[in-house]
């Protein structure tokens, strides 16, 4: 018995060693059918190669081949590109973009058949969507529509046809003007000539988005407002409708209102419920917009600062205007605190970002001035 164990435990050392030897011989003929450090190369099919790629010396290059010929990939640094993009040929840098809906198919060129010219936003909840549905059938296909939710009910909308092909962005309990500063930056939305952010609470029965936009090209316009029906929601005679004029410029206010009849409230002035802005002037109020005051109380009065002269690009529509229905229901979002209702919250941080809001500004002022050496 013992010498049968023995035997067994032999023939099978043995079969372990040809199994090894006859391994290493195999693993070595596939190692020489290959080239020398051809698993070390990224291979590419020629249409992939950038004509750049053979065009720079061999010390700016990080070697790849393709079907046998070598290929570089260049070191680049380009200090006027946009910040970040440095490292990129300026030729693939795409720095703007827009709210054109694309197909998930096909060739990207014939995504669109038509390409909006304008961009209106508004900040919606759903009990006035009856009211929304009216504004946005004042626009032609040539605006593009978006709505900012604050209520984050979205889907409800798909009632009204135009809302399948509508941007939809959903946030809960934010003011236009936050969503504003994060959703429309300048370079977002740089496809379109005009750009109108409007309140929820408008009526529009004498309005035409098309003839409004020939008024404000006509008159030269950058920032400007359809004009306000006189009711009870009137604040400024600046922004009040006139009967005998398509726009106006400059108006006369409250005795001692105006230190200059150039500056607010009577002229380069309009409110912030109805607003639209040129794109260029747009890429200047965009960055005045304070990121933590989300009301944008005082910044209908530092408009000007964005077009020069301001009393002649920052006007009213009055042929083309609007009623301010002045319905609180952005005042429903706020909370009841220290026996308060949810309105008188938000107002009471609506006057505290104003002050702030201009308590900032003189103090870039001053800061700037100093810096300058001409304060």
């Amino acid at each position: 018995m013992l010498c049968s164990g023995v035997s067994k435990r032999t023939r099978d050392g043995a079969r372990i060693v040809m199994t090894t030897i006859l391994g290493i011989v195999f693993g070595y003929f596939i190692g020489i059918s290959f080239p020398s450090g051809s698993l070390s190369k990224i291979t590419l099919p020629p249409s992939l190669i950038s004509p750049i790629d053979t065009a720079v010396s061999d010390e700016h290059r990080y070697p790849l081949e393709t079907n046998g010929r070598s290929v570089n990939v260049p070191k680049i640094y380009v200090s006027t590109n946009p910040r970040g993009a440095e490292l990129l040929p300026p030729g693939i840098i795409e720095a703007e973009s827009d709210f054109y809906l694309r197909r998930l198919w096909g060739e990207p060129s014939e995504d669109l058949k038509k390409k909006p010219k304008y961009l209106v936003t508004f900040t919606v909840g759903l009990d006035q969507r009856r009211n929304i549905d009216a504004c946005v059938k004042k626009f032609s296909e040539d605006f593009q529509i978006l709505l900012f939710h604050y209520d984050g009910q979205t889907s409800e909308w798909d009632e009204f046809e135009w809302s399948k092909s509508a941007i939809h962005v959903s946030v809960r309990k934010q003011t236009k003007w936050w969503y504003a500063k994060r959703f429309l930056h300048p370079d977002i939305v740089a496809a379109y000539e005009y750009i109108f952010i409007w309140d929820e609470d408008l009526g529009v029965e004498h309005f035409n988005g098309d003839r409004y936009i020939e008024l404000v090209k006509k008159h030269g316009l950058e920032i400007s407002q359809p004009g306000l029906e006189p009711n009870n929601g009137l604040t400024w005679q600046m922004t009040k409708r006139r009967g005998d004029k398509e726009a106006h410029m400059v108006t006369e206010e409250k005795p001692g209102w105006c230190s200059d009849p150039h500056l607010p409230p009577c002229a380069a002035f309009v409110e912030i419920m109805a607003p639209a802005f040129s794109r260029e002037a747009w890429r200047c109020v965009w960055h005045m917009i304070q990121n933590d005051l989300v009301h944008g109380w005082g910044l209908d009065f530092a408009l000007r600062r964005c077009v020069e002269p301001a009393h002649e690009k920052i006007g009213v529509v009055d042929s083309q205007w609007i009623i301010h229905q002045v319905i609180p229901s952005l005042g429903a979002q706020g909370n009841a605190e220290s026996g308060k209702a949810p309105w008188q919250g938000v107002r009471a941080r609506c006057r505290n970002e104003w002050a702030m809001f201009q308590e900032r500004l003189a103090r870039a002022d001053q800061a700037y001035l100093a810096q300058t050496g001409k304060g």
